[in-house]
């Protein structure tokens, strides 16, 4: 009898359809059926020895919340027996509802209840418990993952002692996951703690990859990607990170009608074993990144939601060193540029921040000047090691990217069909803040717009480095800031920002609820085990 073994996640959901996420024991047929007739089926699909299901969901009415079950082989296997959690449920859009979006970035697994946990209470843990406890108060209508959702390089103890159980940990990579079954492990950890699995059983979710879901630093420059391809396990490595993330993440990301249409999707599905298609995608994807997309499109109602891969995406020759390759920069600007007046809120989800303090956006553009040689070659060699060392990365170490962010955000949030804000949402940074930018007098946008940072989901930060951050908003950092600048030839960036909120430490999760014109931004921190203390609240249009 087929068993459930991971799942399920509800992914996509809009006013009629949905999609939930399945791992099951053995090839078997998947079911979800809503306690008001609707509902979807779907066989598994194989890739590595491993049974999936997508299955969408149909005949959802706009505007109801609806209770589902999952059943395998015609087996219900969800609910869980005895569950403590209420009915999972798919809650659908009606027109003009607002859109009450949460969001996050770098999640370490928390672990087992019985031991102490070093980093604090799991603020996804800390939401579902407040959620299990009054199931007809708020919720979000979905959960935004900004990247770092499993670490590959940063194992815990349980996952270093399954590893040696598997192999020799004395041969690279050690105690990190070297291939697909040890990324297996990694999914079944995160997503089987009791109230993460049933808050994105009930939650829907969007998500993106960021360098933890391979590797730290992953694609920091090209000098480091070659030493990463001379070392005999990396190949494998990021074979299996992206075969698995198409598998647990991507997937869900995409619509109905996106995933019938998509061709490797079909070949997964129809093969006996995916796993050969799955890892000449990954291949292709290695060897030519600006072949693929792992960006996407979200619409909820007049919010529209662009989801930025900033990392496979970048462009590493140090001459021509960009963020984002030319296709990539042109669907951004397509997308964020359709149909004006459609939306009245733009997110742009990128894991990393564009609006950083000012001593780090200085140093970081500064690092990129010294790399592609403008101080000479002993120079770049410095600026290589420094940047590796520092994780000197983000928009400000791509200057023309950062440059063409700011004018396309700028154009985006003018003219007379102009939405009411405009919000980059970020993580990887482990800490929160809110930034907003400032144009040249006559030059702006009318749209409000803002860097909204949240992180960390769960994990830590150095007191070293929270210290730094602190004094890398102060007027004395933005002159050190400019002092390396200018050390690099480096112009002034073409706005200026100040911030407005924050540095906040600790786990949290930041929530945008956003109606017709109106947005509204509050920031919760986990004090306990159903306890979300709201640290900041605020406005943000009139």
């Amino acid at each position: 009898m087929a068993e459930l073994r991971l799942g399920p996640l509800l992914r996509y959901v809009d006013g009629s359809t949905a999609t939930v996420w399945v791992e099951a024991s053995r090839p078997c047929a998947v079911r979800v059926r809503g306690a008001d007739g609707s509902g979807g089926e779907a066989r598994t699909f194989q890739v590595a020895g491993h049974h999936y299901a997508l299955v969408p969901v149909t005949g959802l009415t706009p505007g109801t919340t609806t209770a589902y079950e999952v059943h395998l082989d015609g087996t219900g296997v969800w609910p869980l027996p005895g569950s403590p959690f209420p009915p999972s449920v798919i809650r659908t859009p009606a027109d003009g509802d607002p859109v009450r979006l949460a969001f996050g970035s770098c999640r370490w697994a928390a672990p087992p209840a019985d031991e102490k946990d070093p980093v604090g209470p799991d603020a996804l843990d800390t939401l579902a418990a407040r959620m299990a406890a009054d199931p007809d108060g708020e919720r979000p209508d979905v959960l935004v993952l900004l990247g770092d959702q499993v670490y590959a390089d940063e194992t815990s103890n349980a996952t270093r002692r399954w590893l040696a159980a598997r192999r020799d940990l004395s041969e690279p990579p050690g105690n990190e996951v070297a291939d697909y079954e040890e990324y297996t492990r990694l999914y079944y950890e995160s997503w089987l703690d009791p109230e993460v699995r049933w808050l994105l059983s009930t939650v829907p979710s969007c998500m993106i990859f960021d360098d933890h879901d391979v590797i730290d630093d992953w694609n920091t420059s090209a000098a480091w990607l070659a030493d990463m391809r001379a070392t005999p396990w990396w190949r494998e490595r990021l074979l299996s990170g992206l075969m698995s993330y198409w598998v647990h993440q991507h997937l869900g990301n995409l619509s109905p009608a996106e995933l019938a249409a998509d061709p490797l999707f079909a070949a997964v599905r129809e093969a006996p074993d995916g796993t050969d298609e799955l890892r000449s995608f990954a291949c292709k994807a290695d060897a030519d990144p600006a072949s693929v997309r792992w960006s996407y499109r979200r619409d909820f109602g007049r919010v529209r939601l662009l989801m930025v891969d900033t990392r496979a995406a970048r462009v590493l020759d140090e001459q021509a060193r960009s963020m984002l390759d030319p296709g990539e920069a042109r669907w951004l600007r397509e997308q964020a540029l359709d149909a004006p007046g459609s939306y009245d809120h733009l997110l742009i989800g990128t894991s990393l921040p564009w609006l950083l303090p000012h001593l780090v956006h200085d140093a970081e553009a500064w690092n990129a000047a010294l790399c592609r040689g403008e101080r000479g070659e002993r120079w770049a060699r410095f600026g290589e090691d420094l940047r590796r060392r520092a994780d000197l990365e983000h928009w400000a170490a791509f200057p023309s990217s950062f440059d063409a962010l700011t004018e396309l955000i700028a154009e985006a949030g003018s003219g007379p069909d102009a939405p009411a804000t405009v919000c980059v949402l970020s993580g990887d940074v482990h800490h929160a803040y809110i930034a907003e930018p400032a144009w040249p007098a006559g030059t702006g946008p009318d749209a409000r717009v803002l860097q909204l940072t949240c992180s960390p989901v769960h994990n830590a930060i150095p007191l070293a480095i929270r210290l730094g951050f602190r004094f890398g908003w102060s007027g004395l950092a933005r002159v050190l800031g400019r002092r390396f600048a200018g050390h690099g030839g480096c112009p002034k960036p073409p706005i200026d920002w100040r911030r407005t909120g924050g540095p906040w430490f600790g786990n949290q999760l930041m929530t945008l609820t956003l109606g017709r014109r109106s947005a509204r931004l509050r920031l919760e921190q986990a004090r306990g085990a159903a306890r979300l203390d709201v640290v900041a609240e605020s406005q943000l249009t009139p």
